[in-house]
């Protein structure tokens, strides 16, 4: 089934203290954002990409487009205030397929088996989104650092993108957002807003999020890897 990918990119991540956007640093060679589109360039159910980005750096990200030949972008889109309207303006631009999916751009390492999963999962179910089984011991806290209980894991999954939808819900989702004036924490939290079914479908540890410096050497590491360096 076909769909399209909204990918937001216009936030600045100031935790990786690079002075610039992140979606520019050069991970082999190419910016962190071409390593991502290039998923979706090379997988032939994707109908296009809206890539969503400060305006004020619209110019680099055009740029950078055709200097690697990414032809499946249809859309540059300006972000806004906070990731959620971002992927607002983004869905707004989506057009002819039944779904969508959200994927943040920093992070490149998604595999094309995962995005069929969640495209089949997502036709199905309405809604489906990647995550992992959590390894570590987790602890609720107070705000002192004073543990108050070790949850249970077992029924615990750290989250990641892709996240995939049907469009008609994820965009009643955010409209019903936009009307209580509430601020999720990805899409998902939206949609379950709305009291539907939210399917997991499992991802790989490797589907990391480039967030701080150190998820930098971890990033080249991984790249290292897939090239049998």
């Amino acid at each position: 089934m076909k769909y399209q990918v909204v990918v937001p990119a216009a936030g600045q991540g100031k935790r990786m203290q690079a002075g610039k956007n992140k979606q520019f640093i050069e991970l082999v060679g190419k910016p962190v954002i071409i390593h991502t589109l290039m998923v979706f360039e090379q997988d032939e159910d994707c109908a296009g990409v809206i890539l969503v980005v400060n305006e004020n750096e619209r110019v680099v990200f055009e740029e950078l487009v055709l200097k690697h030949s990414i032809h499946k972008v249809s859309s540059i889109v300006s972000g806004g205030l906070e990731r959620q309207h971002s992927v607002y303006n983004g869905l707004l631009a989506v057009d002819g397929v039944e779904i969508v999916l959200v994927h943040d751009g920093a992070r490149p390492f998604v595999k094309q088996q995962l995005l069929s999963k969640l495209v089949s999962a997502a036709s199905e179910s309405g809604a489906a989104i990647a995550g992992v089984p959590v390894k570590d011991t987790i602890k609720k806290a107070t705000n002192a650092n004073k543990v108050v209980e070790t949850v249970e894991r077992s029924s615990l999954w750290a989250v990641q993108t892709p996240q995939a939808f049907r469009v008609s819900i994820l965009k009643q989702a955010h409209e019903k957002a936009v009307e209580d004036d509430f601020l999720g924490t990805d899409e998902a939290s939206l949609v379950e807003r709305l009291d539907h079914e939210v399917i997991i479908v499992e991802s790989d540890y490797q589907n990391i999020k480039l967030t701080t410096p150190e998820d930098l050497v971890f990033a080249e590491a991984i790249l290292q890897k897939w090239k049998g360096i």
